[in-house]
């Protein structure tokens, strides 16, 4: 657009067009916007130039191709044939994970985050470190260093945009004393290992995970890999102070449940460290601002309850989440109009 170049020439957005030169030119005379941009006359006579048969020259071949997108080689499926050894694209499993089951009960505590984690946190876009398990994973596919790309670059291998779930350099899990990076603990043991990692000890016991969090949780860009990657990792809730509108609507539409304190109860009043058993009751008939019952055990063998508010706002993210999500909610919408048809 024209004022971005004029803020350029300007070299601040603090300006005031009709008073404030762009600069000066050869000879110390100050230029002004009204001195380079085109009157109305000559923005006419460029209009004028263009005509229908620019565009119909210009995009005539534009499904054909040139010669090295033709040379591709082509499968005679209509739908497309997944490369098993791709490191930048592989199927997804969002239409096969189970659908939430009611209640959760023995869950465990996979991160006790503070305010304002915003999506980057949960989800980086950047660099992938070489010993981090997104690193491992390339490398173990011959990948070169200097080829890891980052994880925008790789969104379509949920392999890679799974294991950088939660694995921004700044981070902090109060379970590892705030400690900066994308590490948390097993309960009961104190060794930090990478929250990919013991994501996937938990699966391997079929152990729900939750997430508890302070205010504005999933604040910044509206990154969709940020619920995905928490689904991947089996976490079933997430328990904030607060949450941000987007990141909620993504949680929601990705079958994790967000639930929200009530004025006064966070993590620290609960005194969670990590090493509690997390229960979810109350949810036979889920509905949108429903009261879910959050049950902390203890390891010293007390209990302590709440009532948090089910973040799902609306009947259709209800439906979203107990599909699953909102992918299989279209797919299965979709086979159920092809039979009626």
């Amino acid at each position: 657009p024209p004022l971005v170049d004029e803020y350029a020439l300007a070299g601040t957005t603090n300006i005031d067009h009709s008073k404030d030169s762009l600069g000066s030119d050869a000879n110390g005379k100050a230029i002004f916007l009204r001195d380079i941009w085109p009157s109305s006359d000559e923005i006419s006579a460029a209009v004028q130039t263009v005509k229908k048969d620019m565009f119909l020259s210009n995009y005539a071949e534009v499904f054909q191709g040139d010669e090295e997108w033709n040379s591709l080689p082509v499968g005679e499926s209509k739908t497309y044939g997944w490369d098993r050894a791709s490191t930048y694209i592989q199927k997804p499993p969002f239409c096969d994970l189970p659908a939430p089951g009611g209640a959760v009960e023995g869950a465990r505590i996979l991160l006790l985050l503070g305010d304002s984690v915003t999506t980057d946190h949960i989800s980086p876009a950047g660099s992938i470190a070489e010993q981090s398990p997104a690193g491992q994973y390339l490398v173990s596919h011959d990948i070169p260093r200097a080829e890891f790309n980052s994880y925008g670059s790789r969104r379509g291998n949920h392999e890679v945009m799974m294991r950088g779930t939660f694995a921004n350099i700044r981070i902090r899990n109060e379970m590892l004393g705030g400690i900066e990076g994308g590490y948390t603990r097993l309960a009961g043991r104190s060794d930090a290992m990478s929250v990919y990692d013991a994501a996937m000890e938990y699966q391997k016991s079929g152990t729900p995970l939750v997430v508890f969090a302070g205010k504005e949780y999933g604040t910044g860009s509206s990154r969709d890999w940020a619920a995905k990657g928490s689904r991947l990792l089996g976490i079933k809730a997430v328990i904030a102070e607060s949450f941000e509108r987007i990141h909620r609507s993504n949680l929601a539409g990705m079958g994790v449940l967000p639930l929200q304190f009530p004025q006064g109860v966070s993590r620290k009043s609960l005194r969670l460290s990590g090493d509690e058993k997390i229960g979810l009751s109350g949810m036979e008939n889920i509905h949108p601002g429903m009261e879910v019952t959050l049950t902390v055990s203890y390891p010293d063998g007390a209990t302590e309850t709440c009532q948090l508010r089910c973040r799902l706002d609306t009947a259709l993210e209800v439906r979203y989440y107990i599909s699953s999500g909102i992918m299989p909610y279209v797919v299965n919408k979709l086979s159920d109009q092809a039979v009626t048809d």
